[in-house]
């Protein structure tokens, strides 16, 4: 039986100094049966000459050239293209070890009813050691992020949550998504090798954004994600009192004459329920 195809999908906008390290790690791999596609979300550096050089050293790896439309764009026109039984993102500006896809099939082939699996992980740049990541919990992941960029999932599992949410084109993209995919399902394995290395740089996207722009992100997850929030972080007695006295003064009969559930009050809260 062949070994199931793996996508490796890697967003690229102005990384043309570190993705000769990025792509040299993929071509490593121990695990041979990959396909690589590079999306170049809009670069004005030289990314794509790197890019091009690597195309003709493996045709494994390919490219797509896009207008510039941050991350979740770029890996959603990449994983769409791709080919793969198994997704793997990659930023251009990280690497992996060679046994990293290897490690993550196995876990699959092992344990068949697994969503995601990701490794132990060491920063490096100007910050280099071990990064000690929480143990995984859907309620924790609730709290905040526990899982970097670049962890395996099935295509298919991709595609029933519609993908990387692109109106998240400030940050936490990675945390909307692993939410997404994982609130109905939270099975997840970390394999205990370090297999992941992320770089860390003087200036870079996520540690750009604002106070302001963090907790706007983090407001527009839990509306979207409402109902796993509230099963997750517990009840709210004084959001359900403040919703009823406003229900109460609204025309919403029939919102009131269907005893709506707390959940139902919370969402009608947030502005998710619609007038009727």
């Amino acid at each position: 039986m062949q070994s199931p195809l793996v996508s490796i999908v890697v967003p690229c906008y102005n990384q043309g100094q570190y993705i000769d390290e990025c792509l040299q790690s993929i071509v490593e791999q121990s695990y041979t049966h990959w396909e690589c596609i590079v999306v170049n979300d809009g670069s004005d550096d030289d990314s794509q000459e790197h890019i091009n050089g690597w195309k003709k050293k493996d045709k494994r790896i390919s490219s797509v050239s896009i207008k510039n439309g941050g991350v979740s764009q770029a890996r959603n026109v990449g994983i769409n293209l791709a080919q793969g039984v198994f997704i793997l993102p990659l930023d251009a500006d990280d690497k992996i070890s060679k046994l990293y896809v290897h490690l993550c099939v196995s876990a699959f082939i092992n344990d068949p009813e697994l969503v995601l699996v990701y490794a132990n992980a060491e920063k490096f740049g100007i910050v280099n050691g071990f990064w000690e990541l929480p143990e995984f919990s859907l309620r924790q992941l609730c709290k905040g992020n526990l899982i970097y960029n670049c962890g395996m999932y099935r295509k298919e599992d991709f595609l029933k949550v519609g993908g990387y949410d692109t109106q998240m084109k400030l940050g936490l993209e990675d945390w909307e998504f692993w939410i997404h995919l994982l609130k109905n399902n939270p099975k997840v394995y970390k394999i205990p090798d370090v297999c992941f290395y992320y770089r860390i740089k003087e200036n870079s996207r996520n540690s750009s954004y604002s106070l302001d722009q963090e907790t706007y992100l983090k407001k527009y997850v839990s509306k979207k994600h409402v109902d796993v929030f509230l099963d997750l972080l517990g009840d709210f007695p004084k959001v359900l009192t403040t919703m009823d006295r406003l229900m109460t003064k609204t025309n919403e009969e029939s919102l009131l004459k269907s005893r709506p559930t707390f959940k139902e009050k919370i969402r009608f809260l947030l502005g998710l329920t619609k007038n009727k």
